[in-house]
């Protein structure tokens, strides 16, 4: 994934991490708007996070935060 969508992710993590705790759950749709204005890379972060990780459908923000942060 390109630097300014790892960026966003984690930005986005920070956001709902400080907002409702350690504990708050998220789908890769948190990192795009309502209309989505970018197939291709929200293809690129689904199968980022579906096909080669094998994430939930929610997973902690905390966890998410952190393989991006290690470029998992």
């Amino acid at each position: 994934m390109n630097k300014e969508i790892r960026h966003k992710i984690v930005q986005v993590c920070d956001e709902k991490i400080a907002k409702k705790g350690g504990n708050v759950g998220l789908s890769f749709y948190a990192f795009f708007k309502n209309k989505n204005e970018d197939p291709k890379l929200l293809m690129e972060v689904a199968t980022w996070w579906i096909k080669t990780h094998k994430l939930n459908d929610f997973e902690k923000a905390v966890k998410v935060k952190n393989m991006i942060e290690n470029k998992m």
